[in-house]
């Protein structure tokens, strides 16, 4: 296996590994609804950054907005190279086959993913799964700089998370180290009808993702009160005093209080970092804390719960820092 190919796997992510140091970094944030491309300096100041819409369903249209926006970033380096490109993606590298396995953008499952970018931008890729990227981002100069363990969680159209061990990627053996989103919800209350819970994706159900991403949070309300509303029109007539929303978002709360305190049991990481739209929903970091207590076996929970530093922009700088 080429170093390429083992890091896009998930291996030998870390300071000093591979090109790129003391030059421009490039990164790619491939999401469900938006691919965003970086250009950052040596120390990870953005000097370049352009978002385009995700073609739904479309591989090959999503390859070239890809390459679109990789050109654009070439020409911003001005330096007549082709830099090597770090992508964060929402899914995982088979250790098996090295295709895409685990994506919740389903078109991706199956693919050669790394064999194809490269093969169209011609230059090294490595990829990596974009919460690892977060959860990297955060720990080198973000919210958990300085930490040793950092567990990034995106709460977004999916619920996903990785994991930061002094700065880097912690993938594990089969390369799903924080697929929380994909346990079931845990304490499940009978009184709030969470159990067995709703078909997944994934093929599982009940998964904790179907609980607190911001569908899976919809869906919720509209069982629980008959409102067809998103998740961000939920907070916004929480905000305005509706005591119906305001229930709705405390379950919620104690939903994703519970899924975390279920991951500081097993792994009790120093600094839980949220990036993903329902990260800015700024009630939830003196909500779940307060709700987290109870159900972690310890006397005192110390862990903090913060939102990224680098916004929605986490992903990106963590795929360019892929090739620090």
């Amino acid at each position: 296996m080429t170093e390429a190919a083992a890091a896009g796997a998930g291996v030998g992510v870390g300071v000093g590994v591979g090109v790129g140091v003391g030059r421009r970094l490039l990164g790619v944030d491939l999401g469900g609804t938006k691919i965003e491309v970086a250009l950052l300096d040596p120390v990870g100041q953005v000097l370049m950054r352009e978002r385009r819409p995700t073609p739904q369903g479309d591989y090959a249209g999503t390859l070239q907005v890809i390459a679109e926006l990789v050109g654009l970033a070439d020409a911003a380096a001005d330096s007549g190279e082709r830099l090597p490109l770090g992508m964060a993606i929402p899914g995982a590298v088979s250790t098996l086959t090295g295709r895409i396995k685990n994506a919740n953008s389903v078109v991706l499952n199956g693919r050669s993913l790394q064999q194809d970018l490269e093969g169209l931008l011609r230059r090294p890729v490595r990829l990596q799964n974009d919460a690892n990227c977060l959860a990297v981002s955060e720990a080198v100069d973000g919210a958990g700089a300085g930490a040793e363990l950092v567990l990034g969680v995106i709460l977004g159209t999916g619920t996903g998370a990785g994991l930061a061990w002094q700065g880097r990627v912690w993938g594990g053996r089969n390369r799903v180290a924080g697929e929380w989103g994909h346990n079931p919800l845990p304490w499940a209350r009978e009184d709030w009808q969470e159990w067995p819970g709703r078909p997944c994706w994934c093929g599982q159900q009940g998964c904790i993702e179907t609980w607190v991403s911001g569908p899976g949070w919809a869906e919720a309300h509209r069982v629980e009160t008959g409102q067809a509303l998103t998740s961000e029109a939920i907070v916004n007539a929480m905000r305005q005093g509706d005591a119906v929303a305001r229930a709705s978002f405390n379950r919620w709360a104690d939903r994703l209080a519970r899924s975390l305190a279920h991951v500081i049991n097993l792994l009790d990481p120093d600094v839980i970092v949220l990036g993903g739209g329902l990260s800015n929903i700024s009630e939830l970091y003196e909500v779940v804390p307060a709700r987290w207590s109870a159900p972690v076996f310890s006397d005192a929970v110390q862990t903090a719960l913060r939102p990224a530093l680098h916004g929605d922009s986490s992903g990106v700088r963590g795929a360019a820092w892929l090739w620090r």
